[in-house]
C-alpha cells in the first residue's frame, strides 16, 4: 500500500478548510411585511454576517393577520418553518402548542438580558422560554394628526364622548374623522383589543373570568363596548369611502399627511411613517383609546413579537447564535437605528433615544405613570378567537350589530379555549 505523506502546513490547511466549510451556514428566515419588521431583520442580519461571515441569511416575507397565522401554523406543522421566524406572543404564541414545535431558549445566554415581563408571555405550559423579544412594546390606540388638530382646536379626547366631538367636526371640515383600512382585516380589530385598558378599569377581573368561562362579551357591557365604539363610527359615517378596500399602508399614509384626523392602531405604525413618509413624522400623534370616563383614561399595551427557532430546524446552533444578538444591547440598538424607536425595548440596558418622534413621546407618560397601562387581553388569557377580524369587519361595515356580534364571538373563543384543553370549558 502507498502511504501519501502531507507536509504540516498542508495538513494544517486542509484541517482549516474543512472546518471553514463545516462553518459556513445560511439561515432562513420568515417574518412578516411590515416595513418596521423588515427594516430591523434586514439591519440584525447584515450587522451579524459583517461580524461573522461565514453565516448569512435568507430571508422571507409572510403577510400578517389570519392569512398569516395560517401560513405559520401550516409551517410548522409540517416541518417546513424557517430557521428562525416571528410571530406575536401571548395568546398566539400558546396556539402554536410551543411545548411541541419550538426550540427551548430559557438557557441561553441572551435570556440575561430579556425583562421578566416579556419571558411571562413567551412560556410554554411546560415552564420553559421559547422566544425573545423582537421589536418593541407597543401601545394600542389612536394615531391623530397633529396639523388638523391644531388648525380645528381640538384636545386630546380622554372619554369617548370627547372622542366623537373631535370626529363631528373634522367631518365639518371635509376631513375623514376615522381612518378604516378593512383591506387588512387584522386592523379592523383595534377598537375592541385596544379598549381592554377601559375593560379592565370598570371589571377588573374580567381576565381571570374570562380564562375561567365565568364571563362573556355578550353579558359584560364593559367588554361589549368595543363592538359598540365600531358600530358607532359606521352609523355616523365617519369612515374613509374606500373603507373596505384600504390597506393598513394607506392608513398610515393618510393619517400622517393628513387626509384623515384619526387612524386607530398599535403604535408600531410610527416605523412605518418614519420608513416611508419621514417629512410627516412629526404631524403624527397618538393618545390612548378613550372609554366611558375620562378620569380612568389609560393605555393597552401589547408585548413585542418575538423571535422563534422550531424544533425541526436544522440549524438550532447557529439560530441560536443570532437570537443571543438579537436580545443583547448591541441588537437592541441595531433596530432602532434601523426601525427608530417607537416604544421601549424590553432589554436591559436599551435605552432610547433622546430625539424619539413626538408619537413616542405621546406614549412614553402612559408607562412612567403607575396605573396608566394594562396589558392587552392575549397576555392576560390564552383565550383569542380565531375569527374576531372578520366579525369586526362585519360590525364596521354596518352588516352585523354589536350584540350579535359580541355573542357570535364568544361562540368562537369556546372553540379555541376547547382545543386549549381550559378547564370550564
Amino acid at each position: 500500500m502507498k502511504t501519501i505523506r502531507y507536509s504540516a502546513a498542508l495538513a494544517g490547511a486542509i484541517v482549516l478548510a474543512a472546518g471553514m466549510a463545516q462553518a459556513e451556514v445560511t439561515l432562513s428566515v420568515l417574518i412578516d411585511n411590515n416595513p418596521e419588521t423588515v427594516a430591523s431583520m434586514e439591519a440584525l442580519t447584515a450587522a451579524y454576517t459583517a461580524a461573522n461571515p461565514d453565516v448569512t441569511f435568507d430571508i422571507e416575507q409572510r403577510t400578517g393577520g389570519a392569512e398569516g397565522d395560517n401560513i405559520v401554523k401550516t409551517r410548522l406543522a409540517t416541518g417546513e418553518m424557517a430557521d428562525i421566524f416571528n410571530y406575536n406572543s401571548g395568546s398566539l404564541f400558546q396556539a402554536l402548542k410551543p411545548s411541541e414545535t419550538l426550540v427551548d431558549l430559557s438557557a441561553i445566554d441572551g435570556q440575561a438580558n430579556v425583562l421578566d415581563s416579556f419571558k411571562q408571555v413567551v412560556t410554554a405550559p411546560d415552564g420553559t422560554v421559547r422566544g425573545v423579544p423582537f421589536g418593541p412594546a407597543m401601545g394600542g390606540g389612536i394615531f391623530y394628526n397633529r396639523k388638523i388638530y391644531a388648525d380645528l382646536g381640538l384636545s386630546v379626547p380622554k372619554s369617548w364622548d370627547e372622542f366623537m366631538a373631535n370626529n363631528a367636526k373634522v367631518a365639518e371640515a371635509g376631513k375623514v374623522p376615522v381612518i378604516t383600512t378593512f383591506g387588512d382585516t387584522w386592523t379592523s380589530q383595534l377598537f375592541v383589543l385596544a379598549d381592554y385598558f377601559n375593560v379592565q378599569a370598570e371589571v377588573p377581573t374580567f381576565a381571570a373570568d374570562y380564562t375561567a368561562n365565568q364571563a362573556k362579551y355578550a353579558t359584560t357591557p364593559a367588554a361589549m363596548r368595543g363592538f359598540e365604539y365600531l358600530e358607532a363610527v359606521f352609523k355616523a359615517n365617519y369612515m374613509n369611502a374606500d373603507f373596505g378596500v384600504a390597506k393598513f399602508d394607506d392608513g398610515m399614509r393618510m393619517v400622517a399627511t393628513g387626509e384623515g384626523a384619526h387612524y386607530p392602531m398599535l403604535t408600531f405604525g410610527i416605523g412605518t411613517v418614519k420608513q416611508n413618509f419621514p417629512d410627516n413624522l412629526n404631524d403624527l400623534g397618538f393618545f390612548a383609546q378613550p372609554g366611558p370616563d375620562a378620569s380612568k383614561n389609560g393605555l393597552t399595551v401589547w408585548m413585542p413579537a418575538a423571535l422563534y427557532v422550531p424544533a425541526a430546524s436544522e440549524n438550532q446552533e447557529e439560530a441560536i447564535k443570532f437570537l443571543n444578538y438579537v436580545a443583547s444591547v448591541e441588537g437592541c440598538n441595531t433596530m432602532i437605528g434601523a426601525a427608530g424607536a417607537s416604544g421601549p425595548y424590553l432589554i436591559k440596558g436599551c435605552e432610547l433615544p433622546a430625539d424619539v418622534p413626538p408619537a413616542v413621546k405621546d406614549m412614553m407618560p402612559y408607562f412612567q405613570t403607575e396605573g396608566m397601562t394594562a396589558p392587552a387581553l392575549e397576555f392576560l388569557s390564552p383565550v383569542k378567537g380565531p375569527a374576531l377580524e372578520q366579525i369586526t369587519v362585519e360590525v364596521g361595515s354596518g352588516i352585523r350589530g354589536a350584540a350579535d356580534a359580541a355573542a357570535l364571538y364568544d361562540q368562537d373563543v369556546e372553540k379555541q379555549a376547547k382545543q386549549l384543553g381550559l378547564p370550564n370549558w
